[in-house]
């Protein structure tokens, strides 16, 4: 190599400063792993692009214990319950009083600014910007990463694994030939127009709305910023609507009974499309894959963030084994495990998005169908009980002991009825 190259070694290269990423770097470096972290994107873009962010109690649990959940405690908003609105009635989901545990309001990319310094502050390799990424040689024992800095020096980092947390249309699941990889994939009918907004909030918890016109969700990011979002088609111009139009379908989809949004200028507006997808297996020889790289869920569940982070916990006690104890038997595991949770998470996911989001024919049975589930789910503590304790989240699995996190996880898993 010349001048302009370098070669590095690490342990673990991890590919994406996502919550998949930065919460596998984390936890390495808790468990004595060396790991480094590249992204195409600026650190600035990271901590900025502003994303859901429920996070589920194992999540919250899991960051507390390890030394990253201060700020979401203490700048987050705790929910105990949610509601679920059709025919101008809101029935609350008592969340804390059915399962025990509740959800935090705090928002994905507040979550990547404390893992960020976090990282930073225990003298972690976090690059941002790089470009050129390749892998190499991840059916071997000797693994690399190709990719050029961002100071343009061109990098071979070797490592032992590599952790593929770059997301949908990353390089690393790419990287999992077609010929052994099995993608199960779903494209829905509809899409979410979301909208930032400077408003006080409208509810005290998240508003779930299924309407005739379509569902929508009201929800917060800050006391002064609130995020909604309504059902529409996936190819609809979001820069085509005007304030005033955006308002006219929110109030028309939620207002009445005594409730009312609290509006205020948008300042930011898109369109998100729904898709499902699961990539089995989640890895190929010494890549393994985690997060949005692996399994993609429509935001109706609020699962994504939370799937990531249990995919990098679940990953770290697989690592931890190989490395301080020689075995790979837990990274054979490591598919199943999260592969099982992640299809969990699409079911409840696509479950409560067929159950509150209309047909676009406006199919009259269908109406009708769903508005009797609404009924019975919300009419039933069991119907109740499974909406919240599949919203809560399910306990992190612990499958070593003998995890620098396991207490964490453990304390996490016997909240659970």
């Amino acid at each position: 190599m010349n001048a302009e190259h370098r070669r590095l070694r690490t342990q673990v290269a991890v590919i994406g400063a996502g919550p998949a990423g930065l919460m596998l770097s984390h936890l390495l470096s808790l468990s004595g792993i060396d790991s480094v972290v590249i992204d195409l994107r600026e650190r600035a873009d990271i901590e900025t692009t502003v994303r859901a962010g429920i996070l589920e109690q194992g999540t919250v649990d899991l960051m507390t214990g390890t030394g990253v959940g201060e700020r979401a405690l203490s700048e987050g908003q705790r929910h105990g319950g949610i509601g679920i609105r059709s025919r101008g009635e809101t029935r609350r989901i008592d969340l804390s009083g059915l399962t025990g545990r509740s959800v935090h309001l705090y928002p994905q990319h507040e979550v990547l600014k404390d893992l960020i310094a976090a990282r930073l502050a225990a003298g972690g390799d976090v690059r941002f910007g790089v470009s050129g990424v390749s892998l190499h040689d991840v059916t071997t024992d000797t693994p690399s990463v190709r990719f050029t800095d961002a100071d343009g020096t061109r990098v071979e980092l070797s490592c032992a694994v590599v952790a593929g947390c770059d997301g949908s249309r990353g390089v690393s699941r790419s990287a999992v030939p077609e010929s052994v990889r099995t993608d199960y994939f779903r494209a829905y009918e509809h899409g979410w127009f979301g909208i930032l907004t400077e408003a006080p909030p409208s509810s005290d918890e998240l508003v779930y709305t299924h309407s005739e016109r379509g569902f929508a969700l009201i929800s917060s990011r800050t006391p002064s910023v609130q995020r909604m979002y309504f059902q529409c088609d996936p190819t609809e111009d979001a820069q085509a609507w005007s304030d005033d139009r955006i308002w006219t379908e929110l109030r028309t989809r939620v207002n009445g009974n005594g409730f009312e949004l609290r509006e205020g200028p948008i300042f930011q507006r898109g369109v998100i499309p729904m898709r499902s997808r699961v990539l089995a297996p989640m890895g190929h020889g010494r890549l393994l894959l985690a997060g949005d790289a692996a399994h993609v869920v429509p935001p109706t569940g609020a699962k994504g963030l939370n799937l990531a982070v249990a995919d990098a916990a679940v990953l770290c006690q697989a690592l931890e084994r190989l490395f301080h104890r020689g075995s790979a038997d837990l990274l054979a595991d490591y598919g199943r495990t999260a592969t099982d949770r992640a299809w969990r998470a699409q079911h409840f996911s696509w479950w409560m998005t067929s159950m509150l989001h209309t047909a676009a024919d406006g199919d009259p049975f269908g109406l009708r169908r769903q508005l009797a589930e609404i009924d019975q789910v919300t009419g039933s503590r069991a119907g109740r009980t499974f909406l919240a304790e599949a919203y809560t989240g399910r306990p992190i699995p612990v499958t070593y002991p003998a995890s620098a996190i396991a207490d964490v996880i453990t304390a996490s898993a016997d909240r659970t009825p």
